[in-house]
C-alpha cells in the first residue's frame, strides 16, 4: 500500500513538473503584440498581476516561480515594453531582464526560402543580410561545430541547413547570433532517431536535406510530400532523371508552375531535366515535414506526378499516363 502511494506521489510530481515546464515554454494568452509598462520599484507580484490582467500570461504562479528559479526577481528593468504576440513566460523573463531598450521582436524564416530570401528578411529587421550570406556561404567557416557538417562537400554553403522558424531577436542580436540560433535549431530537430534511420537507409544527411529541399518547393501538403519522396527515391535508384520543376526554378528564380522550353534546356548541374541524380546541393531550406517525408516516405507504385493549377497532385505509373495527365490537367 505504501509503495502504491509513493508511486502515485512520484507520478503526480512528474505530471506537475511537466505541466510547469510546458507552461513556461509555450505561448501565452495574447494573440497580438502588446505594450506593457513596468514602473520603477514595482514588485514581481504587482507586475505578475498586471500581466495576467492584460492577458499576456495565463498563470501568475508559474510566472513568479520561474522568476524565482531563474533568480531574476530583482533584475526586472523599468520601462515601456513591446511584447510580441503569443510570447512565452521564458521569453517574457528574458525581455524584462534585458530592459525595454533591448525589447525582443520576432523574425520569421519560412520553409522553402533560399538563403537569399532569408537575407532579405534580415535586412528588413535591422540585421545584415550581407553578413548572413557571408556567414552561410561556406560550411568550412563553422569548423566541427556540428557533426553533420562532415556529410557536406568541401566548400558547400549552408543552404538547406538554416532551419525555418520564428526567432526572437533584440537590438544587440547580430547576423551571426541568428545563424547560430538556426543551426542549433536544425541540430535539435534532427533527432537521434532520425539520424539513426538516415544511416540505416544508407543515406547521408546532406543527401536527405538536398532531396527534402526539392520536395519543399514542389508541394505543400505533408501527405503528398511523403508520396513524392518515394517517387523521387525510386527514380534515383533506377537512374531516372528527377525532372523537378523546382530545381529549374532555382536556376531561373521564376517560380513557374511549368518552366519554359528554354528554361528546361539551361546547362546547369541544378537542372534535373538535363542531369540525372541529385543536384549539387539543397535548393531551399526545408521544414521538418519535408525532411521526415524523405526519411519516412510512403511507398507507392508511381514514377511520375504533376501539380494542377489548383494545387492537386496527380500521380502516374507510366510516362504515357503522365503525358495524358499533362494534356488533361495542364494544357
Amino acid at each position: 500500500m505504501i509503495k502504491k502511494i509513493f508511486l502515485l506521489i512520484i507520478v503526480l510530481a512528474l505530471g506537475i513538473a511537466a505541466w510547469f515546464v510546458i507552461t513556461v515554454v509555450s505561448g501565452n494568452s495574447s494573440k497580438t503584440a502588446q505594450t506593457f509598462s513596468v514602473a520603477k520599484g514595482q514588485g514581481v507580484n504587482e507586475i505578475s498581476r498586471a500581466l495576467y490582467d492584460k492577458g499576456i500570461i495565463k498563470n501568475k504562479f508559474v510566472f513568479e516561480t520561474w522568476l524565482w528559479l531563474e533568480k531574476s526577481e530583482g533584475k526586472i528593468v523599468a520601462g515601456i515594453y513591446n511584447f510580441p504576440a503569443n510570447v512565452s513566460i521564458r521569453q517574457l523573463k528574458n525581455i524584462l531582464v534585458l530592459g525595454p531598450g533591448n525589447s525582443q521582436r520576432s523574425i520569421t524564416l519560412l520553409e522553402g526560402w533560399t538563403r537569399q530570401m532569408m537575407a532579405s528578411a534580415l535586412d528588413k529587421n535591422s540585421l545584415s543580410g550581407q553578413s548572413f550570406l557571408a556567414l552561410t556561404d561556406d560550411r568550412n567557416l563553422w569548423g566541427n561545430d556540428y557533426d553533420w557538417l562532415a556529410d557536406m562537400p568541401v566548400g558547400a554553403s549552408l543552404e538547406g541547413f538554416i532551419f525555418p522558424d520564428t526567432y526572437y531577436i533584440n537590438d544587440e542580436t547580430t547576423a551571426r547570433d541568428l545563424v547560430v540560433k538556426a543551426l542549433n535549431n536544425f541540430d535539435k530537430k534532427l533527432t537521434p532517431t532520425i539520424r539513426y534511420e538516415i544511416e540505416r537507409q544508407g543515406k547521408t544527411i546532406f543527401e536527405v536535406i538536398t532531396l527534402a529541399s526539392i520536395i519543399e518547393r514542389e508541394v505543400p501538403q505533408a501527405t503528398d510530400k511523403k508520396m513524392i519522396a518515394d517517387v523521387f527515391l525510386k527514380r534515383l535508384d533506377k537512374d531516372i532523371g528527377l525532372q523537378s520543376d523546382a530545381t529549374v526554378n532555382y536556376i531561373t528564380g521564376k517560380g513557374l508552375t511549368q518552366p519554359t522550353a528554354a528554361d528546361l534546356s539551361i546547362d546547369s548541374p541544378y537542372n534535373t531535366y538535363k542531369y540525372r541524380g541529385l543536384p549539387p546541393g539543397p535548393i531551399s531550406n526545408p521544414g521538418l515535414d519535408s525532411i521526415e517525408a524523405v526519411v519516412y516516405h510512403t511507398k507507392n507504385n508511381y514514377y511520375y506526378f504533376l501539380t494542377t493549377k489548383e494545387g492537386k497532385v496527380i500521380y502516374s505509373r507510366t510516362y504515357e499516363e503522365h503525358l495524358a495527365n499533362k494534356k488533361k490537367y495542364l494544357d
